[in-house]
């Protein structure tokens, strides 16, 4: 563009004052000759113009693009019971880790309390209690879900919705090496 200015500029400012053949010519071959620099400028929304000393301005003043609206807040999330409790959903790792937080510290309590082992607790009644424990934390974390409420959105100071997903993945964790453990040395870790 900088080029075809110019080479219009040169025809009519020849210096014999006129139209020749020979500017003519020049300027076929100037117009039409291939890998003439060209500067070109890109302008993206919201990126300030940095301008580029080796390219050649073509105009003085940049027409300014209006500033962009506001972006709307996050769509809200699905309620749909699919959703909620496919692999990517927000349940399974929430439920998931609140089970084995409860399961671990009750592990060690009653593996304190009573000297048994993970093994010998689930096989002395131990699956009734996880099932039902099971049935209420499930039920009670996908209360707020079906509702809309994240956990994101109540985590607030030091009881944080991201020190929940670590403390239970810590859980999950632990309870696994906890009956790893017992299972190798064949009798209770504490």
């Amino acid at each position: 563009m900088a080029t075809a200015s110019f080479n219009m500029q040169s025809v009519f400012a020849a210096p014999s004052g006129g139209l020749s053949t020979r500017n003519i010519r020049n300027t076929k071959q100037l117009f039409f000759k291939r890998n003439a620099p060209v500067g070109v400028r890109c302008m993206a929304q919201g990126d300030p113009i940095k301008e580029d000393s080796s390219v050649p301005s073509t105009s003085a003043a940049q027409p300014q693009m209006p500033p962009s609206p506001p972006q709307a807040s996050k769509p809200k999330m699905s309620t749909k019971f699919r959703d909620l409790l496919a692999f990517s959903g927000p349940a399974p790792e929430r439920i998931n880790g609140r089970l084995a937080m409860i399961g671990f510290v009750a592990a060690i309590a009653v593996e304190l309390s009573k000297g048994e082992n993970v093994f010998a607790q689930i096989s002395d009644g131990g699956v009734g209690w996880f099932l039902g424990t099971t049935a209420l934390l499930t039920l009670a974390s996908l209360v707020p879900l079906f509702k809309g409420i994240r956990a994101e959105a109540k985590s607030k100071g030091f009881m944080t919705s991201d020190a929940e997903l670590w403390n239970g993945r810590f859980a999950m964790l632990g309870l696994v090496a906890l009956a790893f453990t017992e299972y190798v040395t064949g009798g209770t870790l504490v």
